[in-house]
């Protein structure tokens, strides 16, 4: 069966909420557009205007409570809902303190306090020192479920392009390969370690699922997922054939 492209998702600002959309355009050397566009800069960090490293920032890893934000984007203004807040909307480049104030009560007392809302570089703010373009497998995300016991959100694990119809764990031999989805073509670079992120429900935003002590056990590694470079720009949807070429 040829694999297909079954979810596209996009989280405007890093570690705060995400999106389902069904299709994009990609730009060569860019990341999924408006992923991980800004962020909330947290402690003693500052704004450089370059990348910077996941921990100078609010994230899930550090916040489980911040995994149930939900994000929606109309035009330049993003929505955001948690079950433990009131819904807010923000134009990110301008309601920056808004969002801050909003998110502070679901930050844990004993790690820096979220600061400042920051617009990413162009390469975007992904964990990876590169513009990059996250690539999950469905059939992995079950295979990953049944080991643990538990259906596990495929939101846990903020992937931008799912994919579906290959056999588990065969991203991982995609390393150095380059795939086709729609008219775009992006060259696989590197596996993803997983951090405590993935331990939270999205539902919920409370730990509930030993993600990295299962993936250990049964895999003996806590990869999950592989990072991708565009090479070829061009447009995506939902259901576009992926071909390894």
């Amino acid at each position: 069966m040829m694999a297909r492209l079954a979810q596209i998702r996009r989280h405007p600002v890093k570690g705060i909420g995400q999106e389902e959309i069904a299709a994009t355009t990609l730009c060569p050397a860019r990341p999924l557009p408006l992923d991980r566009a800004w962020a909330v800069l947290t402690g003693e960090a500052g704004d450089t205007g370059q990348w910077q490293p996941r921990r100078n920032f609010a994230q899930c890893a550090a916040a489980p409570r911040l995994m149930a934000v939900s994000a929606r984007m109309s035009g330049a203004r993003i929505t955001f809902s948690h079950p433990e807040r009131p819904e807010i909307t923000i134009d990110p480049d301008n309601d920056g303190a808004q969002l801050v104030a909003w998110i502070a009560p679901l930050c844990p007392a004993d790690r820096p306090a979220p600061t400042r809302l920051v617009r990413a570089p162009e390469q975007g703010m992904t964990d990876a020192p590169f513009a990059s373009v996250s690539l999950m497998s469905l059939a992995s995300l079950r295979a990953f479920s049944q080991e643990i016991g538990q259906p596990l959100d495929p939101r846990r694990f903020r992937g931008n392009l799912w994919l579906d119809g290959s056999a588990p764990w065969a991203e991982f031999d995609w390393i150095g390969r380059t795939l086709r989805i729609g008219t775009a073509e992006l060259e696989v670079v590197e596996r993803i370690e997983r951090c405590r992120a993935t331990e939270a429900s999205p539902v919920t935003g409370q730990r509930d699922a030993p993600t990295l002590r299962v993936l250990q056990d049964a895999w003996g590694h806590r990869d999950f997922g592989v990072n991708a470079r565009v090479v070829t720009g061009g447009r995506i949807a939902v259901n576009d054939p992926v071909e390894v070429l």
